[in-house]
This record gives structure tokens, C-alpha cells and sequence, in this order.
């Protein structure tokens, strides 16, 4: 379905976050009617005239009624009770489109509405939102996990063409998995960069983001064009020695900040590399265990 050939939907918005405005914007972009908007905080009135120029805020329930998607962009928690909610006002009707973003849910979330006949979809997009227009040029780069009932996974899949992504069916019972792994290395990977510029700001670096930026990037790329056998570095070549230097002078770090977050979070990947390096043949049984030793 291109976007020429597809029907224009009336789209309401229930929560003006960062991801609810972006995808809004999107779908309005690529043709649709975007028929309300809830927003509460100042913060999402301001992001809703920013992104949503001219659609009108209006309370959630009167959004429900209105429009013929609903994007129930609210955090995790709030969605299955904000659409039980809705339901129980009778505000939701058989053929209405329910959607939400939460990465950790599939259409479960949505029962309720499916109950009366709504249409539900799960779309998870992997990419961090700044509720910005910047957005609306990185969905074209991401892909979005769709889960849905098989006769309305299409629906699903021209919904995230038209925000100009990529769709990965992604079944019910392997949406927690998925969204381990994307949090994993999405937000897993702030903390350690993160801690990785504090230990080198103590070590006297005066600009950590530029020594790590080349670095990283390549690691990333590396990465995900090799997989594991981009692996590298002292617990890849068994050097026990250089472990052993690294654990002392984040004990002196962990001891300096009143925090041993940094330490702990290197034993906790380097005990998972060595199984890794283990299993690739990298090292050999002996040297996993000097290292493992070295680490407890």
C-alpha cells in the first residue's frame, strides 16, 4: 500500500510526550488527520503546539470518541487502565484502531478495547525520541516492532511504512525478550559511556567525550556488521594481568566517589565476556579461570 493509495484516518493522541508528538507529526506528514490532542503538563501543551500546530487539545475521553485510530502514547503502566477507562465510558467501538509504543507490551495491553470490537496494534520504534522534527528524519532510519492479531498485522506494517520505518513482526509471548535486548543495549550503553567518561575525567582527560568518540563509533559499527567476533581487549586475550590492574584502580575510583557502581558494572560485563571469549575459543578453559578468579 503506498501512501497515495492508503485511506486518510482520523488519528487522536492521548499523551503529548515526546514519542506521542513525533509519531502524530509523522502520521500527519504522510497524510492523515490528526483530530486531537491530550495534554496536561506545560511541558506537553507547548510540545503539542510545537508539533501538532493547530490540533486541538481536548480531555482523552472526547479524543476516543472522536477519532478512528487512537495512539495511546501514556507510560507503560497507565495504558491498560487509560483504555479500561475509556472502555468503561463506552468511548471505544468495534473497528476503531488502538495503538500504543510501549516496547514492553504486545496487545494485551488493549484488551478492553478489543473486547468492543477495537483493532489493537503494538508498535514499538527503536529509537530514543526528543519530541523534536529531528525525529521525524531519524524514523526513517529505524524500525518498529509490530505486534498484532494476524488479520490486522498489515494494518500494523502500512502504519509504520507511512512514519517511513522499517516493520519487524515481533509475536506476542517475545515482545519482553525484544524489549530486553533493545533496552539492554540502548540504555545499558549510556551507563557504561557514561562511567567510562567519569573514570577518564578522574584520570585527568579534560574533553572524555572527544577520546571515546572514534572508538565507540567503531566498536558499534564493528559490532553490528561482525557480531561477536568484533570482540576485543584484554579479557579476549587472557591477559589476566592487565584485569587484575583494571580492578585495582576502579577500587581506588569506586573509593574516591563514594560509589562502586562503575566497579561493579566491570565485573558484571567482564565475567560475561569471558564466558564469551570462552565459547569463541578466544581463550582457553584455564585462562577463563584465572580471569574469573581475578574478578571475584
Amino acid at each position: 500500500m503506498n501512501q497515495s493509495d492508503a485511506p486518510r484516518l482520523g488519528i487522536g493522541i492521548i499523551g503529548c510526550g515526546r514519542v506521542g508528538a513525533s509519531i502524530g507529526a509523522a502520521w500527519r506528514q504522510a497524510g492523515h488527520a490528526i483530530v486531537g490532542v491530550s495534554a496536561t503538563s506545560q511541558a506537553s501543551r507547548d510540545r503539542a503546539a510545537d508539533m501538532l500546530h493547530g490540533v486541538p487539545v481536548l480531555d482523552p475521553d472526547e479524543i476516543a470518541e472522536r477519532a478512528e485510530l487512537v495512539l495511546v502514547a501514556v507510560p507503560d503502566d497507565e495504558i491498560a487502565p487509560l483504555v479500561t477507562g475509556l472502555a468503561n465510558l463506552g468511548r471505544l467501538h468495534p473497528g476503531q484502531i488502538l495503538v500504543h509504543c510501549s516496547g514492553r507490551y504486545g496487545t494485551e495491553a488493549l484488551d478492553a478495547g478489543t473486547r468492543l470490537g477495537a483493532l489493537p496494534i503494538a508498535l514499538h520504534p527503536s529509537l530514543t525520541f526528543t519530541g523534536t522534527d529531528v525525529d521525524l528524519t531519524r524514523l526513517r532510519q529505524a524500525t518498529i516492532a509490530v505486534t498484532a492479531p494476524a488479520p490486522i498485522r498489515p494494518v500494523g506494517e502500512a502504519l509504520v511504512v507511512e512514519l517511513g520505518a522499517e516493520p519487524i513482526d515481533i509475536a506476542e509471548a517475545d515482545r519482553p525478550l525484544y524489549h530486553a535486548a533493545i533496552t539492554h543495549a540502548s540504555n545499558h550503553s549510556i551507563t557504561i559511556i557514561a562511567e567510562a567518561m567519569e573514570m577518564l575525567t578522574e584520570a585527568g582527560v579534560s574533553d572524555p567525550a572527544h577520546v571515546l568518540g572514534a572508538l565507540v563509533d567503531a566498536s558499534v559499527a564493528n559490532t553490528l556488521q561482525n557480531g561477536p567476533k568484533a570482540l576485543t581487549g584484554p579479557v579476549s586475550r587472557g591477559d589476566v594481568g592487565t584485569v587484575a590492574a583494571h580492578l585495582a584502580a576502579l577500587s581506588e575510583f569506586s573509593l574516591s566517589r563514594s560509589n562502586p557502581a562503575a566497579r561493579n558494572s566491570y565485573i558484571a560485563l567482564a565475567r560475561s565476556t569471558t564466558s564469551k571469549a570462552l565459547a569463541m575459543g578466544r581463550i582457553t578453559d584455564a585462562q577463563a579461570q584465572e580471569i574469573l578468579t581475578v574478578l571475584e
